[in-house]
């Protein structure tokens, strides 16, 4: 019998890479979409299979009715306290109410669990959701991707084109950065979502790589050679990512805030995965470095 996939947050980048991912893997994909989502990203998933389930996320009761008969909820929805403990929480009332016995909640991110608390507001969040729904008895599998490896196309002090830098914080010149693609979180996402039993946290990556082996990589691949360059101590950094967010208090209200964009950065230079589960399906396959670097440079 085929799994019965319910994705919310699925007109998002992810979440339509997922349940197209899903629908190629053979699963029957539900996606959770707003009534004022675009009509165009819908018609693209409806055309490939996917039902479409138009839903008021503040009313349990029909969030309740799209998880009936549902084996696995993934969710990737993406904001702030409202999204994602306010929301996700009243998805995942629904989803034990209709007797779902999986979930897989929007924790794709750097691993929070090693962090200290205040260091990143995001994943603060998720942190707490992880407290409410290990509460539960679903099955929970959070999937830990570090960070999304296209942001290396966008001038961030980790590699900024522009100016042909590589930056980094203390000692971190050979610290290995944890960089997976979309397309890879979603297809592995699939992979976990129709399984019967997966363990309770995953960690994948395209590939890992520090700031003197990116060097490297790019001299192989352009022959230029990007400065790869200190910015500062480790708890500079957090000093000054402190008094960015203390100077910008509208930034509370902002999901992506320059100060959350520079606790995104010290996050991924304060934890690494210490291994990685990619080779747990034999059957993807997973962008290099190189690969991805080749794409834009």
């Amino acid at each position: 019998m085929k799994k019965i996939i319910l994705v919310a947050g699925a007109t998002g980048n992810l979440g339509s890479m997922i349940s197209l991912a899903l629908v190629k893997r053979g699963a029957v994909v539900k996606a959770l979409v707003r009534k004022d989502s675009d009509v165009t990203k819908s018609s693209i998933l409806k055309d490939a299979g996917v039902e479409i389930i138009s839903v008021d996320y503040d009313d349990i009761e029909h969030l309740r009715k799209a998880c009936e008969g549902v084996d696995c909820v993934i969710s990737t929805l993406a904001g702030l306290t409202e999204v994602i403990l306010d929301t996700q929480k009243r998805l995942l009332d629904a989803a034990l109410s209709a007797g779902v016995k999986r979930f897989i909640p929007s924790d794709f991110c750097t691993d929070y669990n090693a962090l200290i608390p205040g260091e990143n507001r995001n994943f603060d969040l998720r942190r707490a959701f992880k407290e409410y729904i290990d509460k539960t008895k679903i099955a929970t599998t959070s999937i830990f991707n570090g960070a999304f490896a296209d942001i290396l196309q966008y001038n961030t002090p980790i590699l900024n084109l522009k100016n042909k830098t590589i930056g980094y914080w203390g000692d971190k010149a050979d610290w290995k950065l944890d960089f997976t693609t979309v397309k890879n979180t979603a297809a592995f996402t699939s992979e976990v979502a129709l399984q019967e039993h997966t363990p309770r946290d995953l960690h994948i990556a395209s590939f890992q790589i520090s700031p003197n082996l990116l060097s490297e990589q790019i001299k192989l691949i352009t022959g230029q050679t990007y400065i790869v360059q200190k910015l500062g101590e480790m708890d500079q950094f957090s000093d000054s990512i402190k008094l960015q967010r203390a100077s910008n208090p509208s930034g509370e209200m902002e999901l992506y805030s320059k100060w959350q964009q520079s606790q995104y950065l010290y996050s991924m230079y304060s934890t690494q995965h210490s291994g990685i589960d990619n080779n747990r399906y034999e059957n993807l396959e997973w962008t290099s470095a190189s690969e991805l670097l080749q794409s834009f440079l």
